[in-house]
């Protein structure tokens, strides 16, 4: 089996911390450096000592100045990531306010691809799971739904005619066919 080269985009604090922290986790197991971040940390102490020193090492190639200056305190992978966590995963009212802002204000321009619109709300989503706001699946089909510019009004329209509830991958699923439908692919 082949080495893959993989490239994960930098963490700048712009970007989702939600969605870099799921690549970055990953890219440590595929590394077989998430031991010391795991809660059984068992075995050799030498050989621990070693993965410790790649994942503290590899997370920070993997963020950006400006965010290494305000974690570069942390000496051990553990506190690192924890401090990246508490920064970037704050559960507080502001960081609920504006996730929720950022959702409800969604609408897709109409020169926006869809692909990138579901996208954004993804993000939105996950960033919004990540500090434990739950947003229901219907409501969230019903905000992708509203947020569709006036050209997929008849879309919109003929999806929800003699429709009790409606589901996130339904909407996405009927967008989906409907963007090949209508670009003739």
């Amino acid at each position: 089996m082949s080495a893959m080269n993989v490239k994960i985009d930098k963490f700048s604090g712009r970007n989702s911390f939600g969605l870099w922290r799921i690549k970055m986790k990953a890219l440590l197991k595929q590394q077989s450096l998430w031991a010391p971040l795991s809660k059984d940390k068992g075995g050799d102490a030498a050989k621990m000592a070693t993965l410790e020193e790649k994942a503290h090492s590899t997370i920070l190639l993997c963020l950006e100045d400006e965010v290494i200056i305000e974690v570069s305190d942390q000496m051990t992978v553990a506190g690192l990531w924890k401090k990246l966590e508490s920064l970037y995963m704050t559960k507080s009212l502001q960081k609920k306010l504006l996730l929720k802002r950022r959702m409800f204000a969604l609408r897709m321009q109409p020169d926006t691809r869809l692909k990138n619109h579901l996208d954004q709300l993804n993000s939105i989503l996950l960033d919004l799971r990540n500090i434990d706001v739950r947003v229901k699946d219907e409501d969230a089909a019903l905000l992708l739904l509203v947020s569709l510019p006036q050209s997929y009004e008849n879309f919109v329209e003929s999806f929800i005619v003699n429709k009790d509830k409606v589901t996130l991958e339904e909407v996405r699923s009927a967008l989906h066919s409907e963007g090949v439908a209508s670009s003739g692919g």
